[in-house]
């Protein structure tokens, strides 16, 4: 039987790969889209390949510290290098379309925790929802964090709250500080929602230690998909270039979360 399970997952893996082929810049299509509300705005950059059928599936990126993209056009805006962000094409194929999700344009110089749990950043998703929703259908949705924006991802599905959206936790801020509250800190008794905890083993970041992810899955009885690989990156802990970031993973890490995704299999990723 565990031998049956073993070669199941090994399927799934392999048949989500098989749709993620590597391809060229030029193979993706992206553009900005922005929902308009009084005094302010809250855009998104949309990633898909050129040649795609009618999408089927939504993946809403919230990138870590501090969240704060100030998108222009679809090649100038801030944080390139967070995870999420350079890894957004993996999760792509004909029937999926990404959008990474910026700070709301009035919260430009802070995007504190307090604002991300408050009635007026729910409003600004809805309705930068409506607007995904209005432009390309209605489709099941993935909210994935990583970082401190995992906590931007609590809040953003939450204010959400169909039966099809999911959301994902990354590397996620556990720990509390003066920016913000942590998700160790959250109510996810009556959360309801599908959700996924996704762990580097070895995340260097103090407020993201890994033993806090094996503590919230076993409380919320969602699967965690442990990340191991021994490249180290380079720079300082929290930073998106180590281990924090799923530095040298980032592909074998996005296609075990699609995979949980389509599938409802959570495998570990195990790398030298």
């Amino acid at each position: 039987m565990e031998s049956s399970r073993f070669f199941l997952r090994v399927f799934l893996l392999l048949a989500v790969l098989a749709g993620l082929p590597a391809r060229a810049a030029e193979a993706f299509s992206e553009s900005v889209i922005t929902a308009s509300l009084p005094g302010r705005s809250i855009s998104a950059l949309v990633t898909h390949w050129r040649e795609h059928d009618a999408f089927r599936r939504a993946i809403l990126l919230m990138p870590g510290y501090p969240g704060i993209m100030k998108i222009q056009s679809v090649d100038n805006y801030a944080l390139k290098g967070n995870f999420l962000i350079r890894s957004r094409q993996y999760w792509l194929d004909r029937e999926t379309v990404v959008f990474t999700v910026d700070a709301p344009s009035d919260e430009w110089n802070g995007f504190s925790g307090a604002f991300r749990a408050s009635e007026r950043y729910a409003e600004d998703i809805r309705e930068l929802i409506g607007v995904i929703r209005q432009q390309y259908g209605l489709m099941p949705l993935a909210v994935v964090g990583t970082s401190e924006g995992s906590v931007s991802a609590y809040y953003a599905a939450r204010a959400v709250p169909r039966p099809d959206t999911k959301v994902i936790f990354t590397n996620s801020v556990f720990l509390s500080s003066s920016n913000v509250k942590g998700l160790g800190e959250l109510d996810f008794e009556r959360y309801g929602l599908p959700m996924l905890w996704v762990h580097h083993a070895d995340d260097p970041c103090r407020l993201t230690p890994y033993a806090e992810a094996q503590r919230l899955a076993q409380k919320t009885g969602a699967p965690l998909i442990t990340v191991k690989s021994g490249n180290a990156g380079r720079g300082p802990a929290c930073q998106p270039y180590t281990q924090h970031g799923f530095i040298g993973v980032e592909a074998q890490t996005v296609q075990a979360m699609k995979v949980w995704l389509l599938q409802g299999v959570a495998s570990d990723v195990v790398l030298p």
